[in-house]
């Protein structure tokens, strides 16, 4: 073999290694789906489909909508920082203070 297919071979063996050790780090199945951290999903997840059902009604005008949206996802944001640092789940603090921040945006959609 040549030099050049030895050294390609070499970097797609590596790069295959790679690819499947950072799969090996990602979350589990449990971990996504942690109790408190699927609470706060599918909260979050109901609050999205209030905010589309408020705008298509017309309750909600489609700026407003847009500014809702977007503060649920700084709070699906966060939920994935914190389970990110707690290793895969939030502790029962972190949920608290995401409910009471998902409160505040639910109170802003109204109905």
């Amino acid at each position: 073999m040549t030099r050049i297919k030895l050294f390609s071979m070499a970097v797609l063996t590596l790069a295959t290694l790679g690819t499947s050790l950072t799969g090996a780090s990602a979350e589990t199945l449990w971990q996504y789906n942690h109790p408190r951290r699927a609470e706060v999903n599918a909260r979050l997840g109901y609050q999205n489909y209030r905010i589309d059902q408020g705008e298509a009604s017309g309750r909600i005008s489609p700026y407003r909508a847009e500014r809702l949206h977007a503060e649920d996802r700084t709070i699906r944001y966060e939920e994935r920082a914190m389970a990110r640092f707690n290793g895969g789940y939030i502790t029962p603090a972190e949920q608290r203070a995401l409910n009471q921040q998902e409160n505040v945006v639910s109170r802003q959609i109204g109905w």
